[in-house]
């Protein structure tokens, strides 16, 4: 079918005008400058074991569907449905579990069901099982958002090599997130190559893992390829002081038009762990209490 030519002629005046719908912010500045949340985008999240990455991931999601009303899939095989429930109430009182009142807890657990469905990890899926299954509790239970973590989890079927079968299930993704209007969150691990390269002599962080670029992602530069987001997630775990810092890296923002832009080399969006892991500062504004 043909693109009609009127629609392409109304888009780029809207362009011209200014009147392209940006993309959700959460109002903090060192944020929002260089990340949104788009509906309808495939958004790819890579980083070094034991950075973090999913405890960001999700404070996020959390922040994102607080601030906007967002309803989110979960598909995470790594961590189990307490834990994922964990960090979200903690992130919501600020407080760490041992310190929240019980009826608290239960209160919110079931809040936490009107805005957040996990989906069994007691199989592993392929890519294509995991949307078919996205799409019927799309059918019957709207979603915004839909967090796959980690990628390199789900099972790899038919007789294609690793590359061209990472193709399909991108191109599979993107289609899925065109169709239904839905954002897709990717999280995965970098490869084993990438934890080798080091900071040079001189620099800050001399000795200290380099954050992973697109090509380090577990599956090659495809992610980097078919991904309209790409974001590269790191921390200093082994650093004396900084180890609290956790940096976001865009290394891609596809659509700048409707807000975001790739970060300055080696100077990502750093965010300050609270105490406890109950949430993050984006310089001196707790994130969650300002959303």
């Amino acid at each position: 079918m043909i693109v009609d030519k009127n629609d392409l002629t109304d888009y780029l005046i809207k362009v011209k005008r200014g009147e392209i719908e940006e993309g959700l912010k959460l109002g903090i500045d060192e944020i929002d400058e260089y990340m949104r949340f788009k509906r309808g985008s495939l958004d790819f999240f890579v980083g070094h074991a034991n950075t973090g990455k999913t405890h960001l991931v999700l404070f996020l999601m959390f922040c994102y569907a607080r601030k906007h009303n967002l309803n989110w899939l979960i598909y995470s095989s790594e961590n189990t449905p307490y834990s994922i429930m964990r960090k979200f109430i903690e992130f919501h009182t600020g407080l760490p579990i041992t310190k929240i009142p019980e009826d608290h807890i239960k209160t919110f657990t079931e809040n936490f069901s009107k805005r957040f469905k996990l989906v069994d990890t007691n199989r592993i899926y392929t890519y294509t099982e995991l949307l078919t299954t996205a799409k019927t509790i799309y059918e019957k239970w709207k979603i915004d958002g839909f967090l796959i973590d980690p990628y390199n989890s789900l099972r790899k079927d038919g007789t294609k090599n690793g590359y061209e079968y990472n193709y399909d299930a991108a191109s599979a993704f993107r289609l899925f997130c065109k169709v239904f209007n839905v954002t897709i969150w990717i999280n995965a691990h970098a490869v084993t190559e990438a934890l080798r390269k080091k900071h040079a002599e001189g620099h800050t962080y001399a000795g200290h893992p380099i954050p992973p670029s697109m090509a380090d992602a577990e599956g090659g530069g495809v992610w980097g390829n078919r991904s309209d987001n790409f974001y590269s997630i790191h921390r200093y775990t082994m650093h004396k002081t900084d180890w609290l810092y956790t940096d976001i890296h865009v290394k891609k923002c596809k659509d700048t038009s409707t807000g975001g832009k790739p970060t300055v080399i080696d100077e990502g969006i750093r965010l300050k762990s609270l105490p406890n892991q109950v949430g993050f500062l984006a310089g001196s504004t707790n994130i969650k209490a300002n959303i």
